[in-house]
């Protein structure tokens, strides 16, 4: 038996018997959602490749925004203890502290959003259950990013 016979008779081969050949091909597999006539030809654009683009591109700069916050919170400025108001305070003076924690909140609930998106479109079933899952997600994710803005921008060291 020369080499290209032999490679050729082992694919799909279990003890010597061949699976698939051309008279018995291998089954083929279906997606698990078919688009048909009904699905919503605003669905087939570019969205969900630019949101998997931004998982990738947030998650990046996520983690260098988290462990740099680690790093500077819990280990150059003397760990868990000094934090509190007045260290929270004193780093929310500066524009460039503000800066950082808004675009980690930003980054964050936008990420995890997404993710959560797209979990629900994976798992939820039925159109309505989707839907409303989805309404749900939207408002608690613009709720945190507004209120955690308005939190960063408005925080008052001198409140009593």
């Amino acid at each position: 038996m020369s080499s290209e016979t032999s490679s050729a008779a082992a694919i799909g081969d279990v003890e010597g018997v061949s699976l698939y050949d051309v008279d018995h091909p291998a089954p083929v597999i279906e997606p698990p959602r078919k688009r048909t006539s009904k699905t919503p030809k605003a669905s087939r654009g570019n969205f969900e490749m630019y949101a998997w683009l931004f998982m990738r591109l947030s998650g990046v700069v996520l983690v260098v925004l988290v462990i740099g916050h680690l790093l500077i919170q819990l280990v150059l400025d003397g760990g868990v203890s000094k934090i509190g108001f007045a260290f929270v305070a004193g780093r929310w003076a500066s524009p460039f502290w503000q800066a950082w924690d808004l675009i980690m909140l930003w980054l964050a609930m936008l990420h995890g959003g997404n993710g959560l998106r797209t979990v629900i479109n994976d798992y939820a079933e039925r159109d309505n259950t989707r839907f409303w899952l989805k309404m749900l997600l939207y408002t608690a994710t613009v709720f945190t990013v507004l209120l955690g803005t308005l939190v960063i921008f408005t925080f008052d060291p001198n409140i009593r």
